[in-house]
């Protein structure tokens, strides 16, 4: 399997597997950011707030847990809560940027993705002066100001069926590089732009 906290999911979701992990220190920032206690301290904080927690969260932070959502569900997973006041854990700007789009108060703990956080709306200005027929294409893991300079913002998967469909002559993909590169190799007709930040604990899994 990939990084520890997907080793961990899968084993939650097929019990009867043997699931296998090539290396233990290959984990994952948000999943390091936050802890079973860390989700107590957020429900002593805002009682009665209903906890959606992303699936980059360990299995220990995923039971302290209400739900668990994926980048691509987690407006309708947030918008059906029963609380008013919705804490979302671990990435603060996947949360933030569910905010904008939800009916819901969302209040968040304090993650980052090492990754995403790198990127600046100020690059993304750059990238558009050098080029203004590119198309800038985020992951909601980026900062509010990054996705507020992007065309399209989407899951790994929304970002695929939106490249399908519309088939921009030029693309920049703001996400993980080597997922950058695997989404360019399904369209070779579109020139792709990737500015490359690498996740060190995904490069530890090289099978």
């Amino acid at each position: 399997c990939g990084v520890h906290f997907m080793a961990e999911t899968s084993k939650i979701l097929s019990p009867e597997k043997t699931v296998l992990i090539p290396d233990l220190q290959a984990g994952c920032s948000l999943a390091e950011s936050i802890t079973a206690e860390g989700v107590a301290e957020m429900r002593a904080k805002y009682p009665g707030a209903q906890v959606v927690s992303y699936v980059n969260t360990t299995a220990e932070v995923k039971a302290a847990s209400d739900i668990c959502c994926t980048s691509s569900n987690a407006v309708q997973i947030v918008d059906a809560m029963d609380s008013d006041i919705v804490i979302m854990t671990p990435d603060q700007f996947l949360a933030q940027n569910v905010a904008a789009l939800s009916k819901k108060k969302v209040v968040w703990w304090a993650g980052s993705c090492i990754v995403h956080e790198l990127y600046t709306a100020k690059d993304m200005r750059a990238y558009r002066e050098n080029d203004p027929e590119l198309k800038i294409i985020a992951h909601p893991e980026c900062t509010p100001s990054v996705v507020a300079e992007a065309d399209f913002t989407g899951s790994t998967s929304g970002i695929i069926s939106w490249l399908h469909e519309h088939k921009p002559a030029k693309a920049l993909l703001v996400t993980e590089c080597s997922m950058a590169s695997n989404i360019a190799d399904e369209l070779p007709e579109v020139e792709f732009a990737k500015p490359c930040n690498l996740c060190p604990y995904m490069k530890k899994i090289t099978l």
